[in-house]
């Protein structure tokens, strides 16, 4: 296991919530799992976080930026927001039940 970090109030700003979809879990049996994260969230700040609060070792972490769809509603056009993921890779033998709560 990897040390113990203490758990901070802004890691649960860092990590938002965990991303399923089916490429997800695909990428779970290669020991990485999805996380949507703060948009000004850097990477030191995300492994920091997903260490502190799952007690894993984190070898990688790779993020994303997904832009926000124009939309229109009742012919008015307006943009959903931005959203940042994070596809976090875990050292050989760790692993994260994102199905149960902190």
């Amino acid at each position: 296991m990897a040390k113990k970090q203490e758990i901070d109030a802004r890691h649960y700003d860092v990590i938002l919530a965990p991303h399923i979809t089916e490429k997800a879990t695909l990428l779970s049996e290669h020991n990485a799992v999805v996380f949507k994260v703060a948009n000004t969230a850097t990477k030191p700040q995300i492994k920091e976080a997903v260490e502190a609060l799952f007690d894993v070792k984190v070898t990688g972490v790779n993020t994303i930026v997904q832009k926000g769809k124009s939309k229109r509603w009742r012919g008015l056009p307006y943009k959903r927001t931005d959203v940042k993921k994070a596809v976090v890779t875990l050292a050989e033998g760790q692993s994260i039940d994102i199905t149960s709560g902190i």
